[in-house]
């Protein structure tokens, strides 16, 4: 088998379909399997895909034991002679993984990554980063970023990179388990910084491929309160310490500098949440891109505003939001699309193949949008 890909969930339900939907179409013409590791959902995660995607392997945890420890899981299970990390909430094109096995087949023997974009099309600079060095660390979590990424490759290049995001990381089994896979001490945030390190200190690298770009929606399977905060800065701390913890007076100012920045993380969330606009009230009218029109009456029953129905893509306006029935337009199509008219000032959705919904995200603080509706 050529490739496993691993997802680890968590009460994202909505986002996992879409996100399998998007992995099927990718891997229609691979040898692949697909892992789903749910960490102990009360959303109905579990028997979505038990019902819409039997053939994809799960393991239901009892409990939540965290992303590191859950994606270890599935690639002990795993039977590809490459895997390939994956978040519940992206979208990827159907070019991704043969793109990548390419590279690897071209004896490429490191980790990938690809370009994210949110869900508006807006690259994602976490896609590459540089190693978190205590000035480069301490920068970042004061907020001044621009030395915690790597800007000396263009986001849509390709070239080494220092660290990959955990969202997409795709390598061959053999080296995962070679390095002894994600740190299971950390139990969300920062595996992926840990990871990277690890491999290029194993003597490896790891490659950005900038002119493949999947979705995130970034934040979406996190809600970002006080839980989040202590992970996030809790795993820069294991970080420092694990890997250049042999200096005490540095390991003072990286736990005054965390402190500070927990300060500053919930004052700036509190001062975003109450500048958020509710997607809902910007959009004017709905644009749904497909041919079936049993489902355009559906979506149209389901909303408040008015619903234009087309059927070729358009070029999308300040205050539309437009839906793609991904039945009727791929995936590739629809990330190239949101990708392009990323500055319209328009919004966007999709609905999975044979879904009863539509969804979307527009912020990085919330659990993004779904709009609901019935086929029948």
């Amino acid at each position: 088998m050529e490739l496993s890909i691993i997802i680890v969930s968590y009460n994202v339900m909505h986002y996992l379909e879409l996100c399998l939907d998007s992995v099927q179409e990718a891997v229609a013409l691979i040898d692949a399997e697909i892992i789903v590791v749910d960490n102990a959902s009360v959303d109905g995660s579990v028997q979505m895909v038990k019902e819409k995607f039997p053939e994809v392997k799960i393991i239901a945890n009892d409990n939540n034991v965290g992303f590191s420890s859950a994606n270890n899981q599935g690639v002990d299970i795993a039977q590809g002679t490459h895997i390939c990390i994956l978040n519940p909430d992206t979208v990827v094109p159907s070019s991704v993984f043969t793109c990548l096995l390419e590279i690897a087949s071209d004896q490429y023997k490191g980790a990938q990554g690809v370009r994210l974009v949110n869900g508006r099309g807006v690259y994602l600079p976490e896609s590459k980063r540089n190693v978190p060095t205590l000035k480069v660390a301490l920068s970042k979590m004061m907020g001044y970023g621009s030395s915690y990424y790597a800007t000396h490759i263009a986001s849509d290049a390709r070239g080494e990179v220092s660290i990959l995001v955990g969202a997409f990381m795709f390598m061959s089994c053999k080296l995962y388990k070679e390095v002894g896979g994600f740190d299971e001490r950390y139990f969300m945030f920062g595996e992926d910084i840990d990871l990277s390190y690890t491999i290029t200190k194993a003597g490896y690298g790891n490659y950005y491929v900038g002119d493949e770009a999947i979705l995130h929606f970034k934040g979406e399977s996190t809600v970002r309160d006080e839980h989040y905060r202590k992970c996030f800065y809790g795993a820069m701390q294991l970080f420092y310490k694990k890997h250049f913890g042999d200096n005490v007076f540095k390991g003072v100012l990286v736990n005054v500098g965390v402190s500070l920045a927990k300060f500053k993380a919930g004052f700036y969330k509190k001062y975003l949440q109450s500048h958020l606009v509710d997607s809902e009230s910007i959009v004017k009218e709905y644009v749904l891109l497909t041919d079936n029109t049993f489902l355009s009456d559906a979506f149209a029953k389901a909303v408040t505003k008015p619903v234009t129905v087309i059927s070729d893509m358009c070029v999308p306006k300040e205050g539309q939001e437009l839906v793609f029935d991904a039945a009727y337009v791929a995936y590739s199509d629809i990330i190239k699309e949101i990708i392009t008219y990323r500055g319209s000032g328009a919004t966007y959705k999709i609905i999975p193949k044979n879904g009863t919904f539509a969804i979307g995200s527009n912020s990085s603080l919330g659990k993004g949008d779904v709009i609901e509706f019935n086929r029948d």
